[in-house]
């Protein structure tokens, strides 16, 4: 991210997640209850980092492996622990989860049913390895607060080995070599680990599911990622993100028809599939 830019992103979502937690006070004061759901078979929601309603990081479209974390009622013992992720900014959530649909339907998937027709499979792969490669100190700085000490070393790792071995991180020679998988950590689970609850839920443009405490730490995860420093200026920043988004897109083109098409309603199972799949997270 740019220099001016990362000046004004901190302040401004400060200021943002205050108003937001004021109007969030009063809506809950008016709120009898909130709806209890069960999750999607088959859907992660993002992992959540991007310019994505998938993380959709959460997030219609979502990062590979994490679709086992929602398997068929995989919180059947766990009822007490999580009710639902509380949601009293609903009608602004479900105005925003419209937009990001519609960008996905009308952007995002024909842009990758494109980008899938003229990419390879193998290069998509590569390109996803390089940019998880990239992102490693977000992972391994996460592993390191909470404590992981055997996960920061493995991010060490990985990063030095695929970033020699395998060609700048395009090739996961960490993985199928040594089988030094990737540490699935991020700041907003940094949070949960000292005790911070995860606030409201949010329903971000272009971000898709959030809440207050996994948006604190997707500011956070802006200051530790190489790219933000790498490529400074605004528009180049933006196109790199971009096309990391494009590329995971199209390599997941078909899961979120799939989620809307089971869901009686498709919201709630994203707000609630995305609390639980956040709550294993955090517990692990």
């Amino acid at each position: 991210m740019c220099g001016w830019l990362r000046g004004i992103t901190l302040p401004a979502i400060v200021m943002s997640l205050l108003w937001i937690s004021s109007f969030a006070a009063e809506a809950a004061a008016q709120t009898e209850g909130l709806e209890a759901g069960r999750p999607v078979s088959g859907l992660h929601t993002g992992a959540h980092g991007v310019l994505l309603l998938t993380d959709a990081k959460g997030q219609a479209v979502q990062e590979e492996g994490e679709e086992d974390a929602l398997g068929p009622d995989p919180w059947a013992d766990e009822t007490e622990s999580f009710d639902t992720i509380p949601d009293p900014l609903e009608p602004m959530n479900r105005a925003f989860f419209k937009f990001n649909d519609k960008m996905y339907f009308y952007v995002l998937k024909p842009l990758g049913t494109g980008y899938k027709m003229v990419v390879p499979e193998v290069g998509r792969i590569c390109i996803r390895n390089f940019f998880t490669n990239l992102i490693m100190p977000i992972r391994a700085i996460s592993c390191l607060l909470q404590g992981k000490f055997e996960g920061f070393g493995i991010e060490l790792v990985r990063c030095m080995v695929n970033t020699t071995a395998g060609f700048l991180g395009f090739q996961d020679v960490a993985r199928e070599a040594l089988r030094f998988q990737i540490q699935d950590e991020d700041l907003g689970q940094v949070f949960a680990f000292y005790g911070m609850g995860p606030g409201c839920y949010l329903n971000l443009p272009f971000l898709g599911p959030s809440s207050l405490r996994d948006t604190a730490g997707w500011v956070g995860g802006l200051y530790l990622n190489p790219l933000d420093y790498m490529v400074d200026d605004f528009w180049p920043n933006v196109g790199f993100r971009t096309f990391d988004t494009l590329n995971k897109v199209s390599m997941r083109i078909g899961e979120y028809e799939s989620i809307k098409k089971a869901a009686l309603d498709p919201y709630v199972a994203m707000r609630d599939a995305y609390g639980q799949y956040r709550l294993n997270q955090t517990e692990k």
